[in-house]
């Protein structure tokens, strides 16, 4: 038998609006008016990182070649990434949160978790918390945050996106059974486009629909998610806020304005890849913590590769081979090439020795 009972918590998911635009009309007021994106050019095959909402107007979004943002909004304002500025608003925003709580998990330099369930600060309420982190972001980073206010991650994700732009979205405990039982499965966390297609298929298109389906008849059709999705149509997630959560991995990509045509064109661009991760080493302060190496190449015909090995250090002879791997295996002009690194987890401080 499942258990659906848990300690009841108070989760507030901050999420800023079109961060890096919004970093820039700050920056520049007269881009608010214009439809702004952040992201690569063009002619080297680039891709939008986010936009502001007169860009959206048009179509523009996310993930999207800008050569087709360029089709949908000619007088598109592209604008190259500046990440250390953005790093900074980030760290602004950080100190902000930890303000009220340090049960603080980012998911991204504009993302957090935050678990007020202890929080001393307005009685208690992480309504006016929320409200109040909101109002600082504003004033004191330049921006906007839109924020979801609910008993777990889950829900608190999902209110966070109800009334963006600069909005603030409570689903009170009393709340949660009705809010869920209007939500589209689609909207599950770990459910995918396959898996909302099979839902959809089943019959299953509103969470209320889940409801009839068992526990065994769940797992029977979708294996581990279906405990998932048993626990969360009805309101569910026991998964705790997570401040430690530690660095993976560091990486370096290019995608390239002309495919790069055969091996020895590929290997003429590794010392510039290195160099770059070598940087992003150094920044993070990696060193000591490399357990993989490994390498990424997409080809003309956008299917991808991967090859890793074992490692304890960097090495641009070790890359040259996996890359060299990594080619033999469709033998394509590659439009994009990766250098990365896996990162061991660090020992805790606690964590007796072995011997």
């Amino acid at each position: 038998m499942l258990e659906l009972t848990q300690r009841p918590q108070k989760i507030i998911h901050c999420d800023c609006d079109c961060f890096y635009a919004s970093v820039e009309m700050r920056d520049d007021p007269r881009l608010r008016e214009l439809p702004l994106a952040i992201g690569g050019q063009a002619d080297q095959r680039g891709v939008i990182a986010t936009c502001n909402y007169v860009a959206r107007k048009f179509g523009v979004r996310s993930a999207m070649p800008t050569s087709q943002a360029l089709k949908l909004c000619p007088d598109l304002v592209v604008m190259r990434p500046n990440m250390e500025k953005y790093r900074i608003a980030s760290r602004q925003i950080a100190a902000i949160y930890r303000d009220y709580t340090e049960l603080v998990e980012p998911l991204s330099l504009d993302e957090a978790y935050l678990d007020v369930t202890h929080a001393k600060q307005h009685q208690g309420s992480a309504t006016r918390i929320a409200q109040e982190i909101r109002a600082r972001i504003a004033a004191e980073v330049g921006i906007t945050a839109s924020a979801g206010v609910a008993p777990n991650k889950f829900l608190a994700k999902i209110a966070s996106d109800i009334n963006k732009p600069d909005g603030l979205y409570v689903i009170l405990p009393e709340q949660v059974s009705e809010f869920v039982a209007n939500l589209p499965v689609a909207k599950l966390f770990g459910v995918g486009k396959v898996t909302a297609q099979k839902l959809h298929q089943l019959g299953v298109n509103q969470c209320s629909d889940l409801l009839t389906w068992s526990l065994a008849d769940l797992v029977a059709h979708f294996g581990k998610l279906g405990s998932s999705l048993y626990s969360l149509c009805r309101g569910v997630d026991t998964r705790t806020v997570e401040p430690s959560s530690e660095r993976k991995s560091v990486s370096v990509e290019e995608t390239y304005s002309r495919d790069l045509p055969d091996l020895a064109a590929c290997i003429a661009e590794v010392p510039e890849l290195y160099a770059a991760l070598q940087k992003q080493v150094d920044r993070t302060k990696a060193h000591e913590h490399i357990n993989k190496l490994n390498i990424k190449i997409r080809f003309k015909d956008f299917k991808q590769t991967t090859v890793e090995c074992r490692a304890q250090e960097l090495s641009e002879a070790k890359f040259v081979e996996l890359l060299t791997t990594g080619f033999e295996r469709r033998k394509l002009p590659v439009r994009l090439l990766g250098l990365g690194i896996g990162l061991a987890a660090k020992p805790r401080d606690d964590q007796l020795p072995l011997f």
